[in-house]
């Protein structure tokens, strides 16, 4: 790790001008709202030049621990030697052409092989072309126009149906924002209510079956019966779950199978793939062998990309062969533990705390009330960047050494030892070095 890493006063010049050119170029100066600058310390955003494994280098040349690695995507490390031979091998036989390659049918197989509570599967490219895909085949199944999202949890897509109940919902109609409601996570009482008040309206239930917390016992196969006593279809977005929680997402750790699932992030190691499976008899629904009316259900240019599916399986194939799952919790757990160590070693163990399971961890900083506090966390971020850690969260990587968490420990060690300072303080503004960090959904930029 470079020296210059560990300094306290770390500068990023040529980082600060990339994002000038960044801004002046791109909307937000990135392609995803949760890479912004306004997620990170003023003028500590660096701009990457390049990764391998479960570090990254940006462009002052400074080097970094990560998590959280291409927004939970990059689950073995970047650059995964495996994944990159599949990759390569299909590059030179061509990626796209005017009717489906073989691969296409090779990937499904191996993709419905790994999560056998579905029966077909078509891929896409991000998460929010299969989480409406979901929507939209759940609409037409019922007939119904509403969908109920689950209210305690942050993101389903970008398309105007989810958009539209943030505080981000310019542009949207409200008679679109309207056709959405919410439930909340494990009040089976409170969602019945709600499917009673819009009784024979809502099409599905979506939700991440499992989030910071462990579902309550029963609560997913009760869910799923719920839905279906009142006709409507549960959908299960598995983005983040699917292959951290198990291989075959949390629907195979948990045992329930919904009747639509969505995946993608660890599905392609960095690669745009995602993936809508569920039911035959839903899924035919979009295909060619169904008397009723014809869903729109997916059809992308680049869909079926040969590398992006290769990498796919290649991903499945170390995941089986690696016991990369069990490995991203082990690692998890350890910095868990070593996290909550230092910070109560340092006298702040009730203000920085680690949430989530093993292999999908995040922080929360609290201020002296104990109330979730940007500057805190801007304060926390700029210290663990000070000392050669990017973390916007704690999710691990399956690249991670035992010697990179114990490092990332230390460091934490460090910032909390700050942290301390500013609740005695009772302000946290000397420490942030500028503005804090902001929260994606808002209605001012």
């Amino acid at each position: 790790m470079d020296e210059a890493n560990t300094h306290a006063d770390l500068d990023l010049p040529r980082s600060r001008a990339a994002n000038e050119r960044l801004h002046t170029l791109i909307p937000g100066g990135a392609h995803t709202y949760a890479k912004g600058e306004d997620q990170y310390p003023e003028h500590l955003a660096p701009v990457i030049s390049h990764g391998r494994g479960a570090h990254v280098w940006d462009v002052d040349g400074n080097a970094y621990i990560e998590y959280g690695s291409g927004l939970r995507s990059v689950s073995l490390g970047h650059a995964h030697p495996r994944v990159l031979e599949a990759v390569r091998r299909e590059l030179d036989r061509g990626s796209n052409f005017v009717r489906p390659s073989l691969l296409e049918a090779e990937a499904a197989e191996r993709f419905l092989a790994t999560v056998p509570t579905a029966d077909m599967v078509k891929f896409a490219k991000n998460g929010s072309d299969v989480t409406t895909a979901a929507v939209r085949l759940a609409r037409a199944v019922t007939g119904r126009p509403r969908v109920a999202v689950c209210a305690d949890q942050p993101f389903f897509s970008t398309d105007d149906w989810f958009i539209g109940t943030t505080p981000m919902s310019a542009g949207i109609p409200q008679a679109v924002t309207d056709l959405t409601v919410s439930f909340p996570y494990g009040d089976l009482a409170a969602t019945e209510d709600l499917l009673i008040r819009y009784e024979g309206e809502v099409a599905c239930l979506i939700l991440e079956p499992a989030g910071h917390t462990e579902p309550p016992p029963g609560y997913l196969q009760a869910l799923l019966e719920l839905a279906h006593r009142h006709g409507s279809l549960l959908v299960f977005d598995e983005m983040i779950t699917g292959f951290r929680w198990s291989e075959a997402g949390a629907q195979g750790l948990y045992g329930v199978t919904p009747d639509l699932s969505t995946f993608g992030k660890a599905l392609g190691n960095g690669f745009a793939v995602s993936a809508l499976a569920g039911r035959r008899e839903l899924m035919e629904r979009g295909g060619l062998r169904d008397s009723r009316d014809r869903v729109f259900l997916l059809s992308t240019t680049h869909g079926a990309e040969t590398h992006s599916l290769a990498a796919a399986m290649a991903v499945q194939t170390v995941y089986a062969e690696e016991g990369v799952t069990a490995r991203l919790h082990v690692l998890g757990q350890r910095l868990a533990a070593g996290v909550r160590d230092a910070a109560a070693a340092m006298g702040v163990g009730e203000h920085v705390l680690v949430r989530g399971r093993a292999s999908n961890l995040v922080f929360a900083t609290l201020d002296g009330e104990g109330r979730p506090s940007q500057e805190y966390r801007t304060l926390f971020l700029r210290r663990l960047l000070a000392g050669g850690v990017l973390a916007p969260s704690f999710v691990v990587s399956s690249a991670l050494t035992e010697a990179d968490i114990d490092r990332t420990v230390d460091v934490v060690g460090q910032a909390c030892a700050v942290y301390r300072k500013a609740l005695d303080a009772a302000d946290p503004s000397p420490w942030t070095g500028g503005r804090p960090v902001k929260p994606v959904f808002r209605r001012l930029a």
